[in-house]
């Protein structure tokens, strides 16, 4: 039976990078997005073009409702859960200074970005306690895709940041209570990725890129979070619960 993986935000952007990666290493796929299943049928041809299968979750990742109804469809489809990605995120419908910025921003941004991620891993953590209980041999890991701006502050997205630090704290958090399960739970920290989210700043971030703001003068890309993300999931550092894994060209390297 092959090992399943549940990539939130899986249907464009970064989380279609990681669930592309995860179905080349042979995964079973499941992805959760916003639109309509008819609209994501080609992502899931995409996918199990590497041989593998594909389950569509639609639904808000920041509803109680619609969290359990996804990994009741997990469990209805596959049985198991081996790897939870917490991928989805949302930014600021405005980027706005930090004492204009509404509390509406904040609470929209938060529960998509914290609260949501939070609640579906403790649920998905003891499925997951339950089946290495019934089977010792289980592998299991929780993946949480934060940001660089969980410790780089960018004054026009406070909400953003802190959603964010606060994901990097939850891995911490789940990394010290599933230790003694032997579940690892990983921080990664993409930079400058090439999305559609990032869209809107490319003219911006191009100057910046080129004139030094990354050790690796480049844009990263989708498949680069993917590549850690797979390597995380494979069990490549299975000593190694509570890191970051920083995926950002080097640009949160102090430089001189």
């Amino acid at each position: 039976m092959k090992k399943v993986a549940f990539v939130t935000g899986g249907s464009r952007g970064i989380g279609l990078g990681i669930a592309e990666e995860l179905a080349k290493a042979g995964f079973d796929i499941a992805i959760n997005g916003m639109r309509p299943a008819e609209a994501v049928r080609d992502v899931l041809e995409g996918i199990k073009s590497y041989g593998v299968d594909a389950l569509y979750c639609q639904g808000d990742i920041g509803s109680t409702e619609a969290r359990q109804n996804m990994l009741s469809a997990i469990k209805e489809h596959y049985g198991q859960l081996n790897v939870l990605v917490n991928n989805a995120g949302v930014a600021p419908k405005e980027r706005k200074d930090l004492l204009d910025a509404s509390e509406e921003s904040f609470e929209y941004v938060v529960k998509t970005n914290l609260q949501g991620p939070y609640f579906l891993t403790q649920q998905a953590a003891n499925w997951m306690i339950e089946l290495k209980k019934a089977n010792a041999d289980f592998d299991a890991s929780i993946i949480n895709i934060s940001s660089i701006s969980a410790s780089i502050a960018s004054v026009n997205r406070g909400e953003y940041c802190i959603s964010k630090a606060g994901m990097s704290m939850m891995t911490l958090l789940f990394a010290s209570r599933l230790g003694e399960f032997d579940i690892p739970v990983f921080d990664v920290r993409p930079g400058l990725i090439k999305t559609d989210m990032t869209s809107a700043v490319t003219e911006k971030y191009d100057k910046l890129i080129e004139d030094g703001l990354c050790a690796q003068p480049r844009w990263g890309m989708p498949e680069d979070v993917g590549k850690a993300v797979s390597a995380l999931a494979q069990g490549y550092f299975p000593y190694s619960s509570g890191q970051t894994i920083m995926v950002d060209g080097g640009l949160a390297v102090p430089r001189l």
